[in-house]
């Protein structure tokens, strides 16, 4: 073909006549006669070794509209120049026009270090072996380096088939912004069977890079992958994560390179259009089946076609960290600093009103008789153990006293007009209820100097079992004291010290115990997590904010592990402040201090103990989970916070109940069991009609049952006979009888806790929500608020104060908890979508370009948390001189 360039490569029995000798003519037409005479089948020439081979010198950004058949093979040969400081991208494009699904067309590109090849229609499998095919496919080159100045590089593309007659299109272009530039923005197009890369350089000085690809349309479903600069380029949906690291993307993606990972100092972004929506989230489509196709038939998915936009820019210096660092550890190091001061000026102030004392009791030289200072000056607390565990000298109970101890342990005011009456259902109690009253009534009416001398166990808080003839007498006086209409907190702190010390010591062994076998295969865990991160390069494993994850190490979010270094320290602080604490109350007690002995809430700090403890395997478990946040481990960063909100709940209950509290073991239980639903409802509650109507049962059940417990102080039974012995109450309180409740106040606390419980359960019935954990965790967070609240109001209620630190703490730690929540709220991921619609939640940095939302909160919520604790520990300072039997019990 004359013109064209074209060498023509033709077999021996193609030529003409003309040109053969006389001697072959017969030979041909024997030849001829005998394959006319065979049956068709036999007389078709086979294609193998019968081929015409066409090579054509081909030119960039030209068109070739072509055929090819069986017996044809064309190959184009391309050139172009390659200098070593400048890479180009080379793109291949083709269009087959003929539809014969079942024979496509071959298309082999061979270029020097590479060779790719692929078939038109272009067959991509999807979920459960869906089959997609695309008539139109482009390819980008692989870019050999070269180590010449200026280099001629050749490749050849090569088109065959075993169709006998296919026509197609071919085009070869050049690539505009192969490489991409820092901080500049570069928009483009992808398909399934057009992927696209670029590649990109690090600068003199940047270590590390965010690479941010955005679109403005969520589906078709994405890939971004970063690969080293090797060739080939895996970038199909079928090999995009055979390397590199990728991860889906809807409408946002993120990843964050380092140099040291690339030893070429460069890298590419590949982005790639899945077949399916389903990886991001979206719907199946809808697969078409007909009565005369096959299962195997590939669907033509048409133009499914995305804009995108990517973006390289630099990510934070090595200073940043540092700086970021010691933000960190000096925000809650400054808490030790505060901590120290107080504790300073504490100490001061007691040593000052010590010697004030001392002067007072020593005659004055004038008159011979002691001198005398007013009682502003002292304060109307002598010894202030809110100064984190300092306990000063009490004076007089005539002189120190607060308004509540003037007054005997008599129902207030409000209850009274309340009302008083008892049903009948009680009445063999209440006749007995009198005689209880006076014969413990002689400890209101008892001096501290009368008890002052006495041995530390036998103060009026305690009682001995020795007391008693028989165990049921030691029932009937339980019934006796638990079951007055009004209590006070003599009554319930009857126990040996010694053994209540041991029982809620128990607390704190169990809790550590449970940390260190909780936590080390928690920690083995996330560290296999990374590993699996690192190794196969699939970043949709965890859970990352990726706008804002700046790894270290093999750590991939190293800001929001060091964010949660706030629980850990504050958590050890708190536990400094109880040691601190405890070792002035035992040396009160070796001395006999009287007020220490007998007078204010007992002292027990078991509870504190194991909150710090918890305060601290918050931190260190939520950092776990931050190694890889994901669906199987999230019970890592919630186990411990259903913890610190039993922990609370108990330890309030625990301030005027210190006899009747529960115990390590049966409360530990009950939050094992919480943990439980936490999981089964994660795994199994979502759109589960009946897992939620068993949860929603349970919870009311157990809500009744701990309403009984609390109003009637464990004087009751769970037995074959409850039935009855509920009806005969309602009987006798409701038909015989209209009487109101026995105990007001405790009916008032547990009628507003069974609304708010109802109410949840209603809610959790009505609406499912799909983050089970935290739904769990708003039920605790709400009854211990609720228990919170009822407690502060019946502590003024009585005529109780609250002192200046608790007070301040109270608004410092309410302010902080509300900011706090509003960071917790921002959601910036979340396991329940896929990784892919995670993202979308994604945002930067807002604090030293290094910590996110996430980061502040918690920041902010282990400061509220400790100031919480602080709240718990200080809250009845007032009553530190005032005798017990004046100590409301509600």
């Amino acid at each position: 073909m004359p013109g064209t360039g074209a060498v023509w490569v033709l077999p021996t029995w193609m030529l003409p006549a003309w040109v053969l000798p006389t001697w072959v003519l017969p030979t041909w037409v024997l030849l001829a006669w005998v394959l006319l005479a065979l049956p068709p089948s036999l007389a078709q020439p086979q294609p193998s070794g019968r081929r015409w081979v066409t090579e054509k010198e081909a030119r960039f950004d030209t068109t070739y509209a072509d055929w090819v058949g069986a017996d044809l093979i064309n190959i184009y040969a391309f050139n172009h120049s390659v200098r070593r400081n400048r890479t180009e991208g080379v793109r291949v494009s083709v269009n087959v026009l003929s539809d014969h699904k079942d024979l496509p067309v071959l298309f082999v590109v061979r270029q020097k270090e590479a060779v790719v090849s692929f078939q038109v229609p272009l067959i991509l499998r999807g979920l459960y072996q869906r089959k997609y095919a695309y008539q139109e496919v482009s390819r980008t080159l692989c870019q050999p380096q070269t180590k010449a100045e200026v280099e001629t590089q050749h490749f050849y593309v090569d088109v065959s088939t075993l169709s006998l007659n296919a026509s197609y299109q071919l085009r070869v272009t050049r690539v505009e912004n192969f490489v991409l530039r820092t901080n500049e923005r570069f928009s483009f197009n992808a398909t399934a069977a057009q992927p696209q890369y670029f590649k990109y350089e690090f600068s003199e000085g940047v270590d590390s890079v965010i690479v941010k690809v955005t679109s403005a349309m969520a589906f078709p479903c994405s890939v971004i992958s970063i690969q080293d600069i090797l060739c080939p380029v895996y970038d199909l949906d079928n090999n995009v994560a055979f390397i590199g690291m990728y991860q889906t993307m809807t409408k946002k993606a993120a990843i964050t390179v380092q140099k040291k990972d690339f030893p070429s100092n460069s890298f590419y972004v590949v982005v790639v259009v899945k077949t399916e929506d389903e990886a991001c989230g979206g719907a199946l489509p809808y697969y078409p089946l007909s009565k005369n196709a096959s299962p195997d038939e590939p669907v033509d998915q048409h133009n499914r076609q995305k804009m995108l936009e990517v973006t390289v820019s630099p990510a934070i210096t090595s200073e940043a960290y540092v700086s970021s660092m010691l933000f960190c550890l000096g925000i809650f190091l400054s808490f030790y600093v505060l901590t120290l001061l107080i504790a300073c000026w504490e100490s001061c102030r007691q040593q000052k009103r010590k010697g004030l004392l001392a002067a007072m009791d020593s005659p004055s030289l004038d008159t011979g008789h002691a001198r005398s200072i007013p009682d502003s000056f002292l304060g109307h607390a002598p010894y202030d153990s809110y100064g984190y565990g300092s306990f000063g000298e009490c004076r007089a109970p005539s002189l120190t006293s607060p308004p509540v101890s003037e007054q005997p342990c008599h129902p207030p005011r409000l209850a009274v007009l309340a009302g008083n009456g008892s049903s009948g259902s009680t009445e063999g109690i209440t006749d007995s209820m009198g005689s209880a009253e006076v014969s413990y009534g002689y400890v209101g009416e008892r001096s501290l100097e009368n008890v002052a001398g006495r041995p530390r166990l036998d103060s009026l808080s305690s009682v001995e079992e020795d007391d008693y003839d028989t165990l049921a007498d030691i029932d009937y006086d339980k019934n006796v004291i638990r079951t007055k209409q009004y209590l006070c907190v003599a009554d319930l702190a009857r126990k040996d010290k010694r053994v209540l010390r041991k029982k809620y010591q128990i607390y704190f062994w169990n809790i550590a115990t449970i940390a260190v076998f909780y936590a080390l295969p928690v920690i083995q865990l996330v560290i296999t997590y990374q590993t699996v991160v690192n190794v196969t390069g699939n970043q949709d494993i965890c859970y990352y904010n990726f706008l804002c994850a700046h790894p270290l190490g093999n750590l991939s979010a190293f800001n929001n592990i060091l964010s949660n270094l706030g629980y850990v320290l504050l958590g050890l602080l708190f536990l400094l402040i109880i040691l601190q604490r405890e070792i002035n109350y035992n040396r009160a007690l070796m001395r006999n201090d009287t007020h220490a002995l007998e007078c204010g809430i007992p002292k027990h700090f078991g509870l504190f103990y194991a909150m710090g403890t918890a305060l601290m395997m918050e931190g260190l478990l939520s950092a776990c989970y931050h190694v890889c946040p994901n669906y199987t481990n999230f019970q890592f960063d919630t186990s411990f916070m259903y913890m610190i909100a039993g922990l609370c709940m108990l330890k309030l209950y625990q301030k005027r109940h210190p006899d009747i509290n529960a115990s390590a073991y049966s409360a530990y239980a009950c939050l094992a069991l919480v943990i439980f639903f936490s999981v089964v409802g994660v795994v199994f509650g979502k759109g589960n009609t009946a897992f939620w109507i068993v949860f929603s049962v349970i919870h009311i059940v157990a809500t009744l049952l701990l309403s009984t417990q609390l109003y009637y102080m464990g004087r009751w039974k769970l037995d074959s006979g409850i039935l009855r012995r509920i009806l005969h109450v309602l009987y006798t309180d409701c038909v015989r009888q209209c009487s109101g409740p026995m105990y007001v106040d405790r009916m008032v606390l547990l009628v507003m806790g069974n609304i708010v419980n109802w109410s949840l359960a209603a809610y959790g019935l009505i609406v499912r929500p799909n983050d089970f954990a935290s739904y769990l965790l708003a039920i605790g967070i709400c009854n211990l608020l609720l228990y919170f609240a009822f407690y502060i109001i019946m502590k003024l209620r009585s005529g109780e104060r609250i002192k200046l630190i608790p007070l301040l703490c109270i608004v410092g730690t309410s302010v902080v908890w509300g900011f706090a929540l509003f960071f917790f709220f921002q959601g910036l991921s979340t396991w329940q979508k896929t990784p892919a619609e995670s993202r979308e939640h994604n945002r930067d940095c807002i604090l030293l370009d290094f910590f996110d939302d996430h980061d502040i909160w918690h920041f902010l919520s282990s400061i509220a948390m400790f100031g919480s604790f602080l709240v718990l520990l200080t809250l009845d300072d007032d009553l530190d001189c005032v005798q017990r039997d004046k100590i409301y019990v509600f």
